[in-house]
């Protein structure tokens, strides 16, 4: 049987929750069409398991990726599950991307409109999915602990933000955790924004633990893309890139193989290794997937295998940039 997932904290002040946290962007977008009843009925495997943080953003599919949520714990205890927000994106009714509005009134506006598709008096964690350029980030985590006081959200958190405005935003109210892309193949955080998180007590939600798929040990240099899936456009799924990329994926197959173990469960194992205070989030969309994923949990990784890994992918071995050009420039957390 798969072990259970420990309970930790987010950070020194934010909710204790599981040591690994089901992403559900997947279930509603940009990784091309997904199974709503397959989608619900791996988050209740997933509350099941022991998985009790649920991470969404209110533009994942204009609300939908809400109102499945919603749907999926009905049936459930709501103060048995802790409900991560992300808000602030601007999307156009064709779906395009507008910019960002992390605004007071705007931070305010989609709180009211996230509590109402989830059906719910409270979030535990709520963030701006990104740094708004045209508004202080003190200005926006004030809102935020007006909510905060109000008693409508219980926790302020970040997501792709550096490490100057880590500090900014925690002279202004407590801050539970970063969300921040973080994986064998993503480690800038590691020079400056890791180790100012832990000087301020601030906990690490790392997404991307599999490169959304990447790093998996499932994807295929033919492997057909949808035209609603991002990773068409992504610069490490693209020609002499994905190449090196997947050269990569079987340099760490053969230490996965050695343990017993899938690559996914070595690459989750390998960011929950990291510290205590990260808790990986895998974006599972299917009960199989989510058993592989939870199967991380009984790997146990020696320094000898540790030492194995980074000798196979070191730091900065990925080919191209996690986004595009223009996504990038909105990444705090990059510049």
């Amino acid at each position: 049987m798969t072990t259970r997932p420990a309970r930790t904290q987010l950070g020194s002040t934010g909710p204790a929750t599981s040591a690994l946290g089901l992403g559900c962007m997947g279930m509603s977008a940009l990784y091309g069409p997904a199974d709503e009843t397959e989608s619900i009925a791996t988050v209740h495997a997933a509350l099941d398991a022991g998985v009790t943080l649920l991470d969404t953003g209110d533009f994942y599919g204009m609300g939908h990726n809400e109102l499945l949520i919603h749907d999926a714990l009905r049936s459930r205890n709501r103060e048995d599950v802790q409900i991560s927000v992300k808000f602030g994106a601007q999307r156009g009714p064709d779906e395009s991307w507008l910019g960002y509005d992390a605004s007071p009134a705007a931070t305010k506006t989609a709180l009211a409109y996230t509590l109402r598709r989830l059906r719910t008096d409270y979030i535990d964690v709520y963030r701006p999915a990104r740094l708004d350029p045209n508004v202080p980030i003190e200005e926006t985590v004030g809102a935020i602990a007006d909510l905060v006081k109000a008693g409508y959200v219980r926790h302020i958190g970040l997501s792709e933000v550096g490490a100057a405005t880590l500090r900014r935003a925690a002279a202004v109210h407590p801050i539970s955790d970063l969300q921040i892309e973080y994986s064998l193949i993503s480690r800038g955080l590691e020079a400056e924004v890791l180790p100012t998180a832990r000087e301020l007590g601030i906990g690490i939600t790392a997404y991307g633990v599999l490169s959304r798929g990447l790093i998996s040990g499932h994807w295929s240099n033919d492997r057909a893309v949808d035209k609603a899936d991002f990773r068409g456009f992504s610069p490490r799924f693209q020609g002499d890139n994905l190449a090196h990329n997947l050269s990569l994926v079987e340099a760490l197959r053969a230490i996965a193989e050695a343990k017993g173990a899938s690559v996914a469960q070595v690459a989750i194992a390998w960011v929950s290794s990291r510290g205590a205070d990260i808790v990986p989030l895998v974006g599972a969309r299917r009960r199989d997937r989510l058993t592989e994923a939870l199967g991380a949990l009984d790997v146990t990784l020696s320094q000898a295998d540790l030492d194995a890994i980074e000798a196979a992918i070191p730091a900065g071995a990925a080919a191209g940039e996690r986004y595009s050009a223009a996504q990038m420039a909105h990444l705090d957390s990059e510049h």
